[in-house]
């Protein structure tokens, strides 16, 4: 598929070849490259409804996505770090933190630029809808202030919980999709700077995910 991730897409069985149609069963099996290792869950049998008014039909499994999303965790494809001179919008500073939280203002008095360092600490969930597909992320965000030295210095850390839904559809020939932030819940795990809270930061650690991380994701 990519540096990260390989796909098994072997038969699992003989090709069925009847009249109407011709039904090739493939496995489905997204690996980390490099550590082609047994199934890591259980493939659940499904069945493709009965239609005979499209020429090609495709299915792909909860079980394909499962393993997709075991392999670019493993690969550590879901960490991020969203830095002033890696992305166009991001213009967040202490000064801006310390406008909210009085701790970061005492902590660094000096204005400095902010990086955000995103993990994911679980593997994704993704469940199939009827229409769409839901992802359950766990995760931790660190947020750093950068010295003039390009050293950084890191303030606090926040665990985080996302819930989004995809709804793929096609348009114009090409296979796209909307995504929808459902819920976005935040809680200090750490801090330098003492004990703040959390609510204080919610709005404007949204804004910044919302901005700068779902887009990215959307567009690949």
């Amino acid at each position: 598929i990519d540096d990260l991730a390989k796909v098994d897409y072997s038969l699992n069985s003989f090709p069925a070849v009847l009249r109407p149609f011709i039904d090739l069963e493939l496995k489905g099996t997204v690996y980390p490259s490099g550590n082609h290792t047994g199934p890591f869950y259980v493939a659940a049998p499904f069945v493709i409804p009965d239609q005979s008014d499209s020429m090609v039909y495709l299915a792909f499994s909860e079980y394909f996505f499962q393993t997709s999303s075991y392999a670019y965790y493993t690969a550590g494809a879901f960490n991020i770090t969203i830095a002033e001179e890696t992305c166009s919008y991001f213009n967040i500073s202490t000064e801006i933190f310390g406008s909210i939280i009085p701790e970061v203002r005492e902590y660094s008095v000096t204005p400095y630029p902010v990086m955000l360092k995103l993990m994911a600490t679980e593997i994704p969930i993704i469940s199939l809808q009827q229409d769409s597909f839901t992802v359950e992320i766990q995760g931790s965000m660190e947020v750093f202030a950068v010295l003039p030295d390009s050293s950084t210095q890191s303030l606090f850390t926040i665990n985080m919980a996302a819930n989004t839904s995809i709804a793929p559809n096609i348009f114009d020939q090409k296979l796209m999709g909307s995504l929808c932030l459902n819920r976005l819940q935040f809680s200090l795990a750490h801090s330098n700077v003492g004990f703040f809270e959390i609510s204080l930061l919610e709005n404007i650690l949204s804004y910044i995910l919302q901005t700068e991380v779902i887009p990215s994701a959307n567009g690949k």
